[in-house]
């Protein structure tokens, strides 16, 4: 533990033992140089960091003073993460999902068979005829025109409205993610993260050397938000990363009553939100899910998307709907990968110029629906007793909560063994405690392959379980 960490928990527990009653002053900086043999900077970012958690308050020309209200300060089960090393095992486990003799339930990508390759490459073809010399430098950030414009229109039919000049096209959304991040923070911020997360916002906050706030998360409600209320109120957050529908990994979507109330807490401390929204086109229902977008009404919300989940991986095209934020966003993408293929661009902005994107997204999502819901079918009958798995209302994720005495990361070294991958819980967390738990992936064919393989992960989970 850091030594500005010890000396905040010495100041806690002497708070909450009454030794400093509210409004009592404390120790002054340099009494507690003195008397802790510490550095006086080390000193003061307790203080600070005391202050920003509600414990302290300072006076001007007094001190610090013990503040009013901090015995009713409670505990939260929110995850202080001061550094985040996910990197190394993202990339054992993507890198396993590579090959294709490998049963692929540890993928993050669904079935490209379902996607209209022949009509995609007829697009590419056609604007490959009409590239120009000049087409590189139209294409370079904010992005093509014409694609920005028809992805306008697709946020006019929802209700939301958008400036093609908003949009920045970026070359996937974890490009456009991160770029956000990168535009709203710098080195040492807070940044408020679901737990359960998507690895590529643990990733994003490592690279950057951010801090995580991991908020709890449940498949049935989604983000805690008296949790996150009391979180911000406590820390100084720069910016939050969250998904709002269809959550990687567990699937939830947020009523829109509770995307609302989230909105409106963030602006009420002034704090934007980064919306992850790669799977709002994979809904099932009848109602397609408004953004939580389309309750911002100060700019508060930076909405990032991705054609990679529900159309081509490959053309690397995604997007950020980032408002006032977007000339910044467009500087940072100049200074790293200077813009997305204009190609690709052209291509896709040929392609949703016609009704076939929404022709396919209605087949997609029929089919991913019903490989979900034999994948859950097969995986309850093979489960272990006192386990559970999500019923996700689209996408094509489940979550799988075993006991606890199973750890996933040895049920992932020994399903791969039998050429078997899945995604376990470690992937999605800044510490070990969905170790238990795992992501399978149902967007592939539901075949006699899958049921067997289906079949070998149930028998080395109930030989963990036995064991």
């Amino acid at each position: 533990m850091a030594k500005y960490q010890r000396l905040m928990d010495d100041v806690q527990q002497q708070i909450e033992a009454g030794i400093w009653p509210p409004g009592t002053k404390l120790p002054s900086l340099r009494q507690q140089v003195a008397q802790q043999g510490l550095s006086l900077m080390t000193v003061l970012h307790a203080y600070e960091l005391l202050e920003s958690q509600g414990w302290i308050v300072s006076r001007p020309q007094s001190g610090y003073y013990v503040a009013p209200r901090a015995l009713a300060v409670k505990p939260l089960s929110v995850a202080i993460s001061e550094k985040v090393d996910i990197n190394d095992f993202v990339f054992d486990v993507l890198q396993a999902t590579r090959d294709p003799s490998i049963v692929p339930f540890g993928s993050a990508f669904p079935d490209p068979a379902l996607f209209p390759q022949r009509q995609l490459m007829r697009s590419l073809a056609n604007v490959s005829h009409q590239l120009t010399a000049s087409d590189a430098l139209h294409n370079l950030p904010p992005g093509n025109a014409t694609l920005r414009q028809l992805l306008a229109q697709r946020y006019a039919r929802q209700g939301i409205m958008l400036s093609p000049d908003e949009i920045v096209i970026t070359s996937g959304a974890l490009e456009a993610l991160n770029l956000s991040l990168q535009s709203l923070t710098e080195p040492g911020d807070y940044v408020v993260i679901e737990q359960p997360s998507f690895y590529g916002a643990l990733q994003a906050i490592e690279r950057l050397k951010l801090k995580a706030l991991a908020i709890p998360s449940d498949p049935t409600h989604g983000i805690d938000l008296v949790q996150l209320e009391e979180t911000l109120q406590r820390w100084p957050v720069k910016a939050c990363w969250l998904m709002t529908t269809l959550q990687n990994p567990l699937g939830v979507t947020l009523t829109p009553e509770r995307k609302q109330q989230l909105v409106e807490l963030l602006a009420q401390h002034q704090v934007p939100m980064i919306e992850d929204d790669v799977y709002s086109e994979l809904w099932n229902g009848t109602t397609p899910p408004l953004p939580a977008k389309a309750w911002d009404r100060q700019g508060n919300v930076l909405h990032c998307g991705s054609f990679s989940k529900s159309l081509v991986a490959g053309f690397r095209v995604g997007w950020v709907a980032a408002g006032k934020h977007a000339q910044r966003i467009q500087r940072l993408q100049l200074m790293s990968t200077l813009s997305t293929s204009a190609p690709m661009q052209l291509a896709l902005a040929d392609f949703l110029a016609t009704r076939r994107y929404d022709v396919h997204l209605k087949r997609l999502r029929q089919i991913l629906a019903k490989r979900q819901q034999m994948a859950r079918q097969s995986l309850l009958k093979v489960l272990p007793a006192r386990s559970t798995v999500t019923e996700a209302s689209g996408g094509y994720f489940l979550w799988v909560t075993l006991p606890e005495t199973i750890n996933t990361i040895v049920l992932y070294q020994q399903a791969l063994a039998a050429g078997i991958s899945i995604a376990p819980g470690q992937l999605f967390a800044t510490g070990d405690q969905f170790n238990h738990c795992f992501r399978l992936n149902t967007a592939w064919p539901w075949d006699t392959r899958a049921e067997a393989a289906m079949e070998t992960l149930g028998r080395i989970m109930a030989e963990m379980a036995q064991s």
